[in-house]
């Protein structure tokens, strides 16, 4: 998965809180977390991933993340839903 297809998905959720709810609702597909976004909510994320063996993409920043999907600012992570 890339940073295109995040852009391109249908459906997608930006910002930590509303990615580990999805994450604990098992709706994800893919998600992407930024490089210089601060670890301990990213961590999370990333750990969340690796227990259901999911894909989990670092993106070099917030505001690239935040663009990608589709949001006015910058994003902690994101993802593409089932």
């Amino acid at each position: 998965m890339t940073i295109e297809d995040l852009q391109k998905a249908e459906s997608r959720v930006a910002g930590t809180k509303l990615v580990l709810r999805a994450l604990a609702g098992k709706q994800v597909r893919c998600a992407f977390v930024a490089d210089d976004a601060d670890l301990l909510l990213t961590q999370r994320v990333v750990d969340r991933c690796y227990e259901q063996n999911l894909p989990c993409v670092h993106v070099s920043t917030m505001q690239e993340l935040g663009r990608a999907a589709g949001i006015a600012v910058g994003a902690a992570a994101a993802c593409i839903l089932r």
